[in-house]
């Protein structure tokens, strides 16, 4: 049976620390799980070995014994002994990681029918139980999920309804949320074991890119056609923005491609009421079509006059 390097699978060094392997267990969940890759039997495959690493690095107890079996599992190897076999070629005490001889196939504590072999020979016995499983309260799995918003949908906020495992989920989003930003509902993942907390429900928020507005942090920039005889006499022009229709003054011979910054009227800062980014305004001259033959006569002594 081949050793698992379950700090290899999350991408990790043997030095990482928690929140490390919880966030490469997070990204690498997401991009395999199931519902993204549907009918892939190789995503399918990591998926489970995601999960299986992250059972044994995520738990103290189980990491321990993990990285205890580590220097030992290469003389173990070489020694010939077959895994869970009798004795333990080179001295090697078994005893030791499999307390209560090892897990015996009749009852996975885990729930290991998507978990390896390896996995159940080297935790099966953890915790004494009646037929080698583990009665420690131990929390449930965590879920991913994904939720797309509009702009203007991140930019308002307000009550949505989501559903996962067929269960419809109603959660709040606060105005000024990002494109990749997690949420976490806790209690809303897998069931616990022997009493253990139910995991959490991580959704992902995604907000494609929008057809007037740019983002940039909490600033939101925009492009703004404006006529040529407003660009070149001056005058008002009213504006949509996310809050509403806002009244402009363009100057006298205004160039194209001018910025104009609206204090305040961009993006709210998350979690910060009140508070606002800034609106830049990309004014785009737009020229005349379509001219009459007087139109074109007009112009004609508009550019002798400019010579």
């Amino acid at each position: 049976m081949d050793y698992k390097d379950y700090y290899q699978v999350l991408g990790l060094d043997k030095a990482a620390t928690k929140d490390q392997i919880k966030k490469a267990y997070r990204k690498l969940a997401r991009q395999y799980h199931p519902d993204v890759n549907p009918n892939n039997a190789e995503a399918e495959r990591k998926f489970k070995e995601i999960n299986e690493a992250h059972e044994v690095l995520s738990d103290d107890e189980k990491r321990q014994k993990y990285d205890q079996l580590g220097a030992d599992w290469q003389r173990y190897q070489q020694a010939g002994a077959g895994w869970g076999g009798q004795g333990g070629g080179a001295g090697f005490d078994w005893s030791q990681y499999a307390q209560g001889g090892g897990y015996n196939g009749a009852e996975d504590p885990f729930g290991g029918a998507d978990f390896s072999d390896f996995f159940s020979s080297m935790f099966g016995g953890m915790g004494g139980g009646s037929q080698g499983g583990s009665t420690r309260p131990r929390a449930g799995q965590d879920y991913q999920a994904e939720l797309e918003l509009t702009l203007a949908e991140a930019y308002h906020g307000g009550p949505r309804t989501l559903t996962v495992n067929g269960k419809n989920l109603r959660l709040t989003i606060h105005p000024g949320v990002e494109d990749g930003q997690v949420i976490r509902l806790r209690d809303q993942g897998g069931p616990g074991r022997n009493g253990g907390p139910a995991g959490s429900l991580y959704i992902t928020l995604r907000i494609p890119p929008d057809a007037r507005y740019s983002r940039t942090g909490n600033d939101l920039t925009m492009d703004v056609p404006v006529s040529i005889y407003t660009a070149l006499l001056g005058g008002e022009q009213v504006v949509e923005t996310l809050s509403g229709p806002v009244k402009i003054n363009i100057k006298p011979e205004t160039q194209n491609g001018t910025r104009l910054r609206l204090r305040g009227k961009g993006f709210p800062v998350y979690r910060q009421a009140g508070q606002f980014g800034d609106l830049y305004l990309r004014l785009t001259l737009t020229l005349p079509q379509n001219l009459s033959e007087k139109e074109k006569e007009l112009f004609r002594q508009l550019a002798e006059l400019r010579k």
